[in-house]
């Protein structure tokens, strides 16, 4: 049929290149099947194994020939038994959290809700016309006179919302996108708002370059925006859409068939939807969502601390040893081998930590956080084109002038944004500190109900600072 022939492409144009890669990696991931079991808990077995084989390697070959005093011990005996003992702490901090992790879900979708049929959009919202935007990003304006959005008499309290609270509408409309996906190298699918940031959708290069002026197409179509004309000096705006995304029509996922809770998102290799999708790890072998993101961070701390101790312990006695006369110290393979894989897994963990400290502390999920950088990035393109790259004194105004009149993206600008850093460590890790690196209780979250940030409206519509309540202003 011809509807469904692809789209064509200029061949001849770096933008219609980038266009069609963009293209065929999306029909890729929608193209992706939910995984076998084996091929998920695949990573289980081979982390289990590593485990296993460090376990061995160090207490074995390492800390058991120095207790023996053996002639090609790394060192005394003590030394041996101190190495030992503290292995032993770290090993069975890393196996319960590791156990806890594969053995808690992440909460499930299909578990509270019930199918349903499609909501009815409301008349009175506006949706755009491409699943491109409805990942999350911002609309600008390269006018003098930027279109006002809709104000509120009356600023909203911050409310705790109900997924199954929320109304849903009377009017049948077809432009809500029926396949949405989470951004780049996710797993996650959904609706139109799928893999957002407050569920704040991005703008369509296309219809920009349609509907705006020319100064307000995209940077790689249009000529510099000059700064000035007979009108007067033209400023880039931020102009966030309008899209009521917390309404059940811009959450309804087609592939289970029922509207998903706040900040759940359709993972491809599970093949459900999961509460506070985080992202799919193979190495538990399942997805890191509301229920064990608080485990799944222990457990990289542990991971970190084990990894750090046999990294340094076994370079350090090696290397002592390479600089010894004594010949009946010879180099361990293994030892060289897992020294390797500590090393490897030490770096991957510490990223890890750093990477979910940050979004724990901004109450962000791993999408989310792809749609504040998409944000980021469109607004340095936008600065690009109205400013020449020497104006970074320019530049920095501007992007000082757009959070004065909105706020910053990671937190006036995020939905979920609770008022401080540590109010949202606590959602997800618990207000004890021994929560914070225990693998024990539960999550202090049931993945259904969140408290947004007062700066949106009812609907999820990011206000301008001058509709905030008196005392955020």
């Amino acid at each position: 049929m011809a509807g469904n022939a692809p789209p064509q492409f200029d061949q001849h144009t770096c933008c219609g290149i980038v266009e069609e890669a963009a293209y065929r990696a999306r029909e890729r991931r929608e193209q992706k099947q939910k995984q076998p079991w084996i091929v998920r808990k695949l990573a289980v077995a081979i982390t289990i194994g590593i485990l296993a084989y460090a376990t061995y390697v160090y207490i074995g070959r390492f800390c058991v020939p120095m207790i023996r005093i053996d002639a090609g011990a790394l060192g005394r005996r003590s030394m041996g038994i101190g190495f030992l003992v503290v292995f032993c702490i770290f090993a069975m901090m890393i196996y319960w959290s590791y156990l806890k992790i594969i053995l808690t879900p992440p909460g499930l979708a299909k578990d509270h809700v019930s199918k349903s049929a499609e909501p009815h959009p409301s008349t009175t919202a506006r949706f755009d016309d491409s699943w491109e935007e409805g990942l999350g990003s911002w609309q600008y304006e390269g006018m003098t006179h930027p279109t006002d959005q809709p104000t509120q008499s009356e600023s909203l309290p911050p409310a705790t919302i109900d997924s199954s609270a929320l109304p849903a509408t009377t009017e049948k409309s077809n432009v809500v996108a029926r396949n949405g996906h989470a951004g780049p190298g996710s797993d996650a699918e959904g609706d139109s708002n799928a893999g957002n940031l407050n569920a704040i959708p991005p703008v369509a290069a296309a219809k920009a370059a349609k509907d705006l002026p020319v100064e307000a197409a995209a940077p790689a179509q249009s000529p510099r925006v000059k700064p000035e004309t007979r009108s007067g000096p033209i400023r880039p705006t931020r102009r966030p859409p309008s899209t009521p995304v917390l309404l059940p029509e811009c959450r309804y996922c087609y592939k289970d068939g029922f509207v998903k809770p706040l900040r759940a998102h359709h993972c491809r290799s599970c093949g459900t939807c999961v509460l506070r999708f985080d992202h799919h790890c193979p190495w538990i072998g399942q997805c890191v969502g509301a229920l064990n993101h608080r485990f799944f961070f222990i457990f990289c701390e542990w991971a970190a601390i084990f990894c750090i101790w046999v990294f340094a312990t076994l370079l350090a006695q090696n290397v002592k040893a390479g600089n010894s006369t004594n010949l009946a110290v010879s180099p361990d393979g293994q030892q060289i081998a897992v020294i390797a894989l500590a090393g490897l897994f030490m770096l991957f963990t510490l990223v890890m930590i750093a990477s979910h400290t940050r979004l724990i502390i901004h109450n962000q999920t791993t999408i989310e956080h792809l749609g504040v950088q998409r944000m980021k990035e469109r607004e340095k393109a936008i600065l690009g084109n109205a400013f020449p790259w020497y104006q970074f004194g320019a530049k920095r105004r501007m992007r000082k002038q757009w959070d004065e009149e909105w706020g910053s993206l990671s937190r006036e600008g995020n939905l979920w944004w609770l008022g401080s850093y540590r109010a949202n460590w606590e959602s997800v890790m618990g207000s004890s500190v021994l929560d914070w690196f225990l693998p024990i209780g539960r999550s202090p979250m049931n993945g259904l109900e969140y408290r947004t940030n007062p700066r949106f409206d009812e609907i999820g519509r990011w206000r301008p600072r001058r509709e905030w309540p008196e005392g955020l202003r």
